[in-house]
């Protein structure tokens, strides 16, 4: 689990979206059993989070430019 958690850290948001996309296409197919629904709503819920939190970090990191043209963290 923690190998699986580390490649997940290593990829870049943009990844992280598309597996969650390619996650989302997977639920709407209609041979996909129950047990394999569940699977993949929490691998996208983990894709989700992950998503998330790197929002925040970019958030974080953006500089927010004030009135004297000097800029701060956001």
């Amino acid at each position: 689990m923690t190998e699986q958690k580390d490649v997940q850290e290593a990829l870049s948001l943009e990844e992280l979206f598309a597996r969650l996309e390619d996650t989302i296409h997977r639920m709407e197919e209609d041979e996909v059993s129950l047990e394999d629904s569940f699977a993949l709503y929490h691998r996208g819920m983990d894709n989700l989070r992950m998503c998330s939190e790197r929002i925040d970090e970019v958030e974080k990191k953006m500089l927010v430019l004030d009135e004297e043209g000097e800029t701060h963290e956001f």
